[in-house]
């Protein structure tokens, strides 16, 4: 098995200085994602030194390999959500414009029933809330996780991401998630937002997979 190790990304100083979400919490919260950075290169070296014998024991009740498996969608999860998590903070808030505007009104009725689908899905929550684009239903929705990899929803891929884990807000709110939701949608940067809708919605839908190769894009 080939390893392909990961470096942790760096995001905008802007994170550093957010109104409602200290940087003591960005400070302490970015431990955790280099963490899970760490981890998913361990893991990855760990499978690939997997012997013959290993393999040959492979069962769903326990095993090495079912181990390493469920841990790296773990590491991964971990890896991806605050990717897209850091990625989207220190902006100013407000509303998106533009075609994810559009698409959130078509599908929510406004940007304020959004706002409290989103927020409610956040309360609900153990771990994670997305805003995604079902590609195949061609629609936003929001979904939740309880950890960094439960509950996959098929042909969903995220455009926002809201840690709902305790280290996102504790330091700041104490158990008052839903201040922290509000200081989450304060701190948005909707521009990188609206990329990340466009880039998902643009892209090349064929079976080949590779835009600059199909005909049909």
């Amino acid at each position: 098995m080939k390893v392909n190790k990961i470096s942790p990304k760096t995001f905008s100083s802007k994170i550093f200085q957010m109104k409602g979400i200290s940087k003591k919490t960005v400070e302490e919260h970015l431990k955790l994602y280099q963490g899970y950075v760490n981890k998913y290169n361990e893991i990855q070296e760990k499978l690939a030194a997997l012997t013959d014998d290993d393999y040959s024991k492979a069962n769903q009740v326990y095993s090495m390999i079912r181990e390493l498996k469920t841990e790296l969608s773990f590491a991964w999860g971990g890896v991806v959500n605050h990717e897209i998590y850091f990625g989207h903070l220190g902006g100013k808030g407000g509303k998106p414009s533009s075609n994810l505007l559009k698409q959130i009104e078509k599908d929510f009725g406004s940007f304020e029933n959004y706002k409290k689908d989103l927020k409610a899905t956040g309360m609900a929550a153990r771990g994670w809330v997305w805003t995604a684009w079902n590609e195949k239903e061609e629609k936003l929705f929001n979904y939740l996780g309880d950890a960094q990899n439960t509950f996959p929803v098929w042909y969903a891929k995220p455009i926002l991401a809201l840690d709902t884990y305790e280290h996102a807000y504790f330091i700041d709110y104490g158990v008052n998630r839903a201040s922290y939701i509000d200081a989450f949608f304060e701190n948005l940067d909707w521009e990188v937002i609206e990329k990340n809708f466009d880039k998902i919605t643009s892209s090349c839908q064929c079976p080949c997979q590779d835009e600059e190769e199909c005909e049909e894009c």
